[in-house]
């Protein structure tokens, strides 16, 4: 969609909506869930909205009485996309049924990071194993404990192929965390690793490791605090918005077969630039896909 549209924007949507479900490629869906958190930071289930709200007030202004969006690198081009509106996660299974069935490509905000692990059993009903691309500052291989967002790799162990899926970011691991990593072999790129190599080099090690049923899950703590401070579980020694979203793009462009963003926490967000933030990654990610 370029350039204006007409004053009827719906609020409580995405602000690069504009399509309705039949029509649409892309299928925007909230996750207003946060009971897997044992989080101190509390407050992920505001997410969903809030950064529809953000996206709607901070990407949108008016030229000539006409509203306009400010696009993303790109521009949305062709991409029909429709806002779902907000699901309960005992609905993910289900929803995520209808929209594969109707050839669409989903995209989540949450909520915590446990909602992952309910999509991606829901995405391996239809597609087989996914390699999984995930994003986050802790590897959430925790084993002694199940179905929170700390254990969502293990969780997920029987739906992924492990061979072909890549954790970007982590920083923040524990021992029977780094202990899972090597008894599975999971590759592991973390911010240092970006600084040795530069975010091309990894990324086309990303793109040498996915296979096929590309999914690619988004926890914002991923990203330095100085540019996302508004998450659940901050980590500093992050990796750079830029950074993370040029690999985003790329995958993106290949071929994904959905994407997640997680855990954005807006009571403790500096000025909304963690919600703003995730609203022009989505903007970017909706610009690079292949639908």
């Amino acid at each position: 969609m370029h350039g204006s549209q007409s004053t009827s924007l719906n609020k409580k949507q995405i602000c690069w909506a504009n399509s309705s479900y039949d029509d649409s490629d892309i299928v925007m869906v909230g996750i207003p869930d946060e009971t897997g958190s044992h989080a101190i930071l509390t407050g992920s289930s505001a997410a969903p909205d809030h950064i529809r709200k953000i996206s709607n007030s901070n990407d949108i202004y008016v030229e000539k009485k006409l509203l306009c969006l400010a696009q993303p690198t790109l521009g949305i081009g062709k991409s029909r996309i429709h806002d779902y509106g907000n699901i309960k996660k005992r609905q993910i299974e289900s929803t995520f049924a209808k929209i594969l069935a109707s050839k669409k490509l989903p995209i989540s905000i949450g909520g915590d990071h446990s909602n992952t692990a309910h999509i991606i059993k829901a995405m391996a009903k239809k597609h087989g194993k996914i390699s999984l691309v995930y994003f986050d500052a802790h590897p959430d291989f925790v084993s002694h404990t199940r179905n929170y967002y700390g254990s969502v790799i293990t969780d997920c162990l029987d739906h992924i192929n492990i061979k072909s899926s890549i954790q970007i970011g982590v920083r923040s691991p524990e021992q029977e965390e780094i202990d899972n990593i090597k008894k599975h072999k999971l590759q592991v790129i973390t911010p240092f690793d970006v600084i040795e190599s530069g975010i091309k080099s990894v990324t086309k090690t990303i793109l040498d490791t996915v296979k096929d049923n590309v999914y690619v899950s988004f926890d914002m703590d991923c990203l330095d605090p100085s540019f996302a401070p508004g998450v659940s579980v901050p980590v500093p020694i992050g990796m750079q918005s830029p950074d993370a979203m040029y690999s985003i793009k790329k995958l993106a462009n290949r071929g994904i077969i959905g994407f997640d963003l997680m855990e954005v926490c807006p009571s403790h967000d500096l000025n909304d630039v963690t919600s703003h933030l995730a609203s022009r990654m989505i903007g970017e990610l909706i610009s690079s896909c292949k639908v």
